[in-house]
């Protein structure tokens, strides 16, 4: 991560979580600062306030405007598989939830558990 944003790729990551928080997302939390350290940026917000963006069903991450890899889970959790999308409107779709998710999430600084 840190390589890429020496090249200038901007890195940024919401996290959107369920109250009270699990473990698992105490443990992601705590391990933020590494994150940040490397020059990616976290926000977080409450599930409880993203009712109104549509955002999508799965994990994902957006390259550029030009990809997005989906995480597919079970519902215990556990990793099934990635699935790679380049359809125009549906990266259109994910671009706008995205920047509306990160408009109104929390700095991890201001994100308390």
């Amino acid at each position: 991560m840190a390589d890429a944003v020496s090249r200038g790729v901007a890195m940024r990551r919401a996290r959107v979580v369920s109250e009270p928080v699990t473990e698992y997302i105490r443990y992601e939390h705590s391990c933020t600062p590494q994150n940040l350290a490397a020059g990616e940026e976290v926000r977080w917000l409450p599930r409880r306030l993203a009712s109104d963006p549509l955002i999508p069903g799965n994990d994902c991450w957006l390259f550029d405007n030009d990809l997005i890899r989906f995480g597919l889970f079970s519902g215990d959790g556990a990793f099934v598989e990635r699935a790679l999308c380049d359809a125009p409107d549906v990266i259109k779709n994910v671009s706008e939830a995205f920047e509306a998710i990160w408009n109104r999430a929390l700095p991890r600084a201001r994100y308390t558990i």
